[in-house]
């Protein structure tokens, strides 16, 4: 069985982050799993999560990753530790809201994490705040909503423009110049971001950053295919997918769970 590298979201956001490892390492497999069936995983509760991120984990190692990718940061910020013990000797890469770069960049002292409710529940952003939050004004925002839209296929029109006003603006009169996407789906919603925030505001994504780690700890090399599997329907996934990323691939069904 040829190395693989392992990823997996609540949903189809992390796509993003797969694109991204794709660019730097083209000849690399990736098996991506997307649980949609229960998505999204900011909403439930923290055990639920560390449960899923367990489940795919184990389904992901099954079918040879030797590298796995939590391309979620609601699963990283409550389950990457929990993983990285019940898997001591497999390598981990998980997401995190980019507040290093952030608190280098910003001129107001103010930085805006753009997240769901889970993320700022989880260990991992509070030791993020420990560790760079000293001397600026941290607003953690979540967004309800906008993993639905990207979801859908959503990214564009008057429905999103509202969405992203809606949890944009007060951040923006609080004074912040630097936006954090502390979410996967929120990249493909980053040209309305931007937009609408204005040129004057900088919006970090840590996808590319988290691409370059994978570089740094990849198996070796096989065939560069990309596998795609959905937890629930797979009907009309490849579209959606191809929308938001340009791949041309199929997708297939997986399960990995009878429980919600």
């Amino acid at each position: 069985m040829l190395a693989v590298i392992g990823v997996f979201d609540s949903g189809l956001g992390g796509l993003g982050v797969v694109c991204q490892i794709r660019d730097l390492l083209p000849d690399h497999d990736i098996l991506y799993v997307a649980d949609r069936a229960r998505a999204p995983y900011g909403r439930r509760p923290l055990e639920k999560v560390r449960t899923f991120s367990e489940e795919i984990t184990a389904h992901l190692v099954a079918e040879g990753a030797e590298l796995v990718v939590v391309a979620c940061n609601s699963a990283s910020a409550v389950a990457l530790n929990h993983l990285r013990r019940l898997h001591p000797h497999l390598p981990f890469v998980g997401m995190e809201p980019a507040l290093k770069p952030a608190v280098a960049v910003t001129r107001t002292g103010i930085v805006a994490v753009l997240a769901t409710a889970a993320t700022f529940q989880g260990e991992l952003f509070e030791s993020l705040i420990d560790r760079f939050g000293d001397g600026v004004t941290i607003i953690r925002q979540v967004c309800d909503g906008w993993v639905e839209l990207v979801e859908q296929g959503v990214v564009e029109g008057p429905e999103v423009e509202a969405a992203v006003t809606e949890y944009l603006a007060p951040v923006l009169a609080a004074g912040a110049d630097t936006v954090v996407l502390g979410c996967t789906h929120y990249p493909f919603l980053a040209p309305e971001i931007g937009r609408l925030a204005g040129p004057a505001v900088s919006i970090i994504d840590p996808a590319p950053a988290v691409a370059r780690q994978v570089v740094r700890l990849a198996p070796g090399a096989g065939r560069g295919r990309l596998s795609i599997e959905v937890t629930g329907p797979s009907a009309g996934v490849s579209r959606l997918v191809h929308q938001l990323t340009g791949l041309d691939t199929s997708v297939r069904t997986v399960t990995l769970a009878r429980h919600e």
